[in-house]
């Protein structure tokens, strides 16, 4: 899979929460920038060993750009909602915010993300189906 342009979406596979906002950035991401992988995967697992991260804790949502940089937490948050364009990059502006207070929010919702999650998760369709990164 050509990683060239795009950016990687490293989440949780077995969190409803977090399936739901894959399903969601899918049905925005209007110029087909991202792309995905659980952090379960084996490509999700050596994305998090190549950089010495946390095999186990999978709570963290990571955002990479091959060659470039990984953001991760709130931080990554941001940055998806921005390349998103629109009204989402109206989020933007909620970088004023010291990232140590903005990972503080994040951990207290990745904390309680199984209870926030709803049982239904999103199945992406067959085209979107090919944005998501198993293995090398």
């Amino acid at each position: 899979m050509n990683l060239v342009n795009k950016y990687v979406v490293f989440y949780d596979g077995d969190c409803g929460f977090c399936n739901f906002w894959v399903g969601w950035i899918l049905k925005n991401d209007k110029k087909d920038q991202f792309l995905f992988s659980a952090l379960q995967s084996e490509f999700g697992q050596k994305f998090l060993s190549e950089r010495n991260l946390e095999l186990k804790n999978l709570s963290t949502l990571y955002l990479f750009s091959p060659g470039k940089f990984y953001l991760k937490k709130s931080a990554a948050v941001l940055k998806i909602a921005t390349l998103l364009g629109g009204k989402y990059s109206l989020m933007e502006v909620f970088k004023i915010i010291p990232a140590f207070f903005s990972d503080k929010v994040y951990d207290l919702i990745a904390k309680n993300r199984q209870k926030i999650a709803s049982a239904k998760c999103y199945l992406p369709t067959q085209d979107e189906r090919k944005k998501f990164i198993q293995n090398n």
